[in-house]
């Protein structure tokens, strides 16, 4: 029997309608990925929470990437003035494929990418919780490759039985990613062409 698809770009909205009402502006720490990833759903909730980033990608390959995604996501900071603070994660590639490596042979959005999904999201909460934020979430679900509801079983799965609360979200709705990437173009931001482990580099080659 097909699960029954939620729709969290709805929860999410009915939570911010509820904070707009209630007065208060939480904490949230937020995943990012990537600049271009971060850019409209910062404009959808920088009104609700005070936001801090967290940027735990190990999974990016290779180490230049990294950092060029992490370099242009402060860049966007600085250029729209968000004094958001960045929690930065030590880079370890290698250690982190270790899990990965048995899928390797795996298209995009199958197990592989659940268990960098849940590796990188339980760090965030975890840190989250014990730095007690009231929030915490990711941006991946702008992404039309990102499967929301994966990512937000997952996000509520670690979140369970803690002090943080895991916020939903499904970015890409209501055309949120056509306003990610106007946002991009607009500020002449790089755009990457893979996901980011070195699984997807070649995912991305066998499919062009």
């Amino acid at each position: 029997m097909e699960e029954t698809k939620i729709n969290y770009q709805k929860e999410q909205q009915k939570l911010l309608e509820n904070l707009k009402n209630s007065g208060k502006k939480p904490t949230l720490l937020l995943h990012v990925c990537c600049g271009p990833c971060f850019t409209y759903p910062y404009e959808l909730i920088r009104d609700y929470f005070d936001i801090t980033i967290i940027y735990n990608n190990s999974n990016i390959y290779p180490k230049e990437e990294y950092n060029r995604r992490l370099n242009e996501l402060k860049k966007y900071l600085s250029d729209i003035n968000s004094g958001i603070k960045i929690i930065e994660f030590p880079y370890d590639n290698t250690t982190y494929n270790i899990d990965l490596e048995p899928y390797a042979n795996q298209r995009e959005g199958m197990d592989r990418c659940r268990i960098c999904f849940r590796k990188r999201l339980g760090q965030a909460i975890d840190y989250a919780d014990e730095h007690n934020f009231d929030f915490v979430g990711t941006v991946m679900s702008i992404s039309r490759f990102k499967n929301s509801q994966d990512l937000n079983k997952i996000g509520f799965e670690l979140a369970e039985g803690k002090k943080v609360k895991w916020l939903p979200a499904d970015f890409k709705k209501n055309g949120g990613y056509e306003k990610s990437l106007d946002i991009v173009r607009a500020y002449k931001m790089y755009f990457q062409h893979y996901c980011g482990c070195k699984f997807s580099i070649r995912s991305n080659k066998e499919e062009l």
